[in-house]
Formats: C-alpha cells, structure tokens, sequence
C-alpha cells in the first residue's frame, strides 16, 4: 500500500502520492522518475516485460494520466468501424475524412491491472472541426490533482470529474479553430493540455483568431480570469515556473510569454520563435528552456527566470541555438538538456552554458518521432512512431543501450510510475515493469 503525502503542486496543496504522474509529461512536464527499476530488456510484441495490455477503444494522441492506483485516459470514438490517421516523416497539411459522429470519452483503469474502474462519455456529436491526417480528436492529455480529472477536447469543451467518475462540470470554450497560420483554409485541431496550479485550471488557447490563455476554478469551471493573446495557432502545453513568484510559460509564434498565473497578467516576453510552435516549456531551478522546430528559426532558447518586459537579445537569455525540435519537448536531466527532434536527431547541451556534448541520429525504420523523451534512473526512453521505444544513456556521448519493440505505432509520450512503464499505442495500452 502506498504512503499518501501532500505533494505541493505550484502553491496548492492537492493530494497526490510522491510517485503520480498528474499531468502531460508527469508534474511539471519535466518527464522525469528516478529509481523505476525497469527491466533491461522487454519485448512489448511478443508480450515479454509486459504486466498488461489492454485494449482503448477509439483514436487519441493524448498521454496516460495517474493519480493513486488510477490512470486516466481520453479518447475519441468515431462512428465508422475503422478510424485510422497517418503517422510518419512527410509536410502535407490535409485533413482527415472522418466528419462522423464522435462520442469523447475520458476512461479510468486500475493501473496495477487495466481493469476498467469507470468510463464516461462527455460528449456525443459531429466534430466541430476537422483533424490533421496524423491527429486525432482526442490531441490533448487530462490533467489530475488527485481529486479531480479535468479533460480538454479543444472546440468540444473542458470537462471536469471526479477520480471516482462523478460529473463536476464542463466549460465551453467556442470554437477553437487552430490550423496552419499561412492556410487558414487548413484544419488542424488542438493538441494543448490543461495543467492545474493553486486550484485553477489553465487552458493556453491560441488559434486563427481570438487567442487567448484562460484560468478557472477546478471545483467549478468559473472562469477566474481570461488574457487575450496576440499569438499564431499554437500546440504546447503551458507550464508554471515554481519561483518565488511563479510564472506561467507559453510558448507561441509571435513571442514566449511569462504570465502571472494568480491574475493572468504579462509579466514579460521573448520573441524570435518558430512559426509553428509545441513543444512545453520545461524547467529546473532558475533555468527555463523553451523551443520549437520549424525552419529556419528552430530555436532552444535557454532563460534565467525572474526577467520582466521585453526579454528579446537581452541578459535573461542564457543562452540558445537552432537545433530546436519540431514535436517533442525537451527534456532537462542531470544538468543537461536533451532534444528529440521528428526525424531522429538527438542532442545534448550543458544546461548551464549550451556548449554541444554531441548531435547524433537515432538510426529508426523511417516514420520518425512525435512523442517526448522521459528519462529514469540515467537512460532516456524515446518512443518512436514505428512502435519502438529507443534507450539513450544520459550521457555527454550519444550511446544506444537499447531497442524495444512495441509492435504498434507510438504518438503519445509514455507515463511512468511505481517502476512500471505505460506506452499508449494506437489501439492498446502496454504496462511494462518488473512484477508487482
């Protein structure tokens, strides 16, 4: 049985247990576990290392959630019999043929099992906008404070339950059309999760029109304060930076902003970003790294925390290159800042200085990366789209301990807790440890 602790999330107490991973990427969206133990070797297609695998109904991009002994799910299941979207390595911006009716659900299983505890449906109709060929209608990871669920699913709303399944409230939101920002014509749908701080719930919404980053009371759904942005479409999650006084990070085209997440106000901003920008913003101590990975800006920018106004070419920036990556965030790890990009790139930078420790490729079958690398106990686990989960050293050299076959295709980043590892793959959810 686990010892429950009050696990201090921003400057709100919610009761979490030490080894939860809340949110997008865990808390904090640092994707970070040590002392996981898990096996060194493990075949997920042959069903060796598995604890479980159990079938998700529906199609969804958005990561596992855990709080307790409960992982919560999303998904979107369509009308026709066999929704599919199109992974791999290529630019088109079409979008997919399925406009069908579509029931959104947010699912909880025990995450010692994979028994389902409880399903339920949001909502039920046509979506409101289209999706990208290699989206879906279910982009966007939940968000847990150990008490609650909060669900997003962009044009259809905000949804909050119970962890036990009992419904609390929903929020609509209006039509969010997010898409390429030179075709508007183009649909792409969200992909930014919710996060929760000091009891507030805080969606980053940046679209073709009527940007806007919004706060609201995670018992409730009142809406504590909403901040207009003049930003492009965006896809990153928005992350608060625990200072002395915190800071709300996004991540947009026009400019990386800092927010204060008690009042929504603008606190200070950086441009030169891509014009198309998701990956989170992570950080460790006084040291923010924002990046995005689109040509030609493709910047990892490197900030000291505490900056206000217009931080562009100033001294609040650390450092920054362009090797930034296109869908992963970045991960910080034992003083370093590892970067995955889409087609296998992988770098390795001095957290403190940039200097480059080394820039290699990871050698894959050919469809690339879109989920974000995790890291436990000095190897890096980065989840590639041809359903194998590569093993790097946390290293300054680029050193493959590891491949592990999946034996489906890999999008959404994985969870870990409790020495077990859970991969999302597109019909299945795979639990992968020692025995419990």
């Amino acid at each position: 049985m686990h010892r429950h602790l009050i696990f201090l999330i921003g400057m709100s107490v919610a009761y979490l247990n030490a080894s939860d991973w809340p949110s997008f990427r865990g808390a904090n969206a640092s994707g970070v576990v040590d002392d996981m133990k898990l096996p060194a070797k493990w075949d997920a297609a042959k069903g060796e290392g598995v604890l479980f695998k159990v079938k998700i109904p529906g199609l969804a991009h958005s990561s596992p959630v855990i709080a307790g002994e409960q992982l919560f799910l999303t998904t979107a299941v369509s009308s026709i019999a066999d929704p599919t979207f199109k992974p791999g390595l290529y630019g088109a911006g079409t979008a997919a043929a399925d406009r069908s009716v579509h029931e959104w659900r947010v699912i909880c299983l025990d995450k010692r099992t994979g028994k389902t505890l409880w399903s339920k449906v949001a909502v039920k109709k046509k979506p409101t906008d289209k999706r990208h060929l290699k989206a879906t209608y279910a982009n966007s990871t939940p968000v847990t404070d150990g008490q609650r669920v909060v669900a997003f699913f962009g044009s259809e709303g905000l949804f909050a339950y119970t962890v036990k399944g009992e419904f609390l409230w929903k929020k609509n939101l209006g039509r969010l059309d997010v898409g390429a920002y030179d075709s508007p014509g183009y649909e792409w749908g969200t992909a930014s999760s919710p996060i929760i701080w000091n009891g507030k719930v805080i969606v980053q919404c940046d679209t073709q029109k009527e940007s806007f980053v919004l706060a609201v009371d995670v018992k409730t759904g009142k809406e504590l304060w909403r901040t207009k942005r003049d930003e492009l479409p965006s896809w990153g999650t928005p992350t608060v930076w625990l200072g002395k006084q915190p800071e709300l990070i996004t991540n947009g085209s026009k400019f990386i902003r800092g927010y204060n997440p008690e009042t929504g106000k603008e606190l200070w901003r950086l441009g030169g970003s891509s014009k198309i920008t998701t990956p989170t913003p992570v950080f460790a101590d006084d040291r923010i790294i924002v990046a995005s990975g689109r040509h030609p800006e493709r910047p990892i920018f490197c900030l000291r925390a505490g900056g206000r106004g217009d931080l562009t070419g100033g001294k609040h920036v650390a450092w920054s290159n362009r090797r930034g990556p296109y869908m992963p965030t970045p991960l910080i790890y034992r003083g370093k800042v590892f970067a995955l990009n889409n087609n296998g790139l992988f770098g390795c930078f001095d957290l403190k200085t940039g200097a480059e420790h080394f820039y290699e490729r990871i050698r894959h079958r050919g469809n690339g990366f879109s989920a974000s690398p995790v890291a436990a106990d000095g190897k890096i686990y980065c989840a590639g789209e041809d359903g194998v989960v590569f093993v790097i050293e946390a290293s300054e050299e680029f050193k493959l301990l590891a491949e592990h076959r999946v034996g489906e295709t890999l999008m959404a980043t994985p969870a870990l807790s409790d020495g077990v590892m859970y991969l999302r793959g597109t019909r299945t959810l795979f639990a992968v440890g020692g025995k419990n």
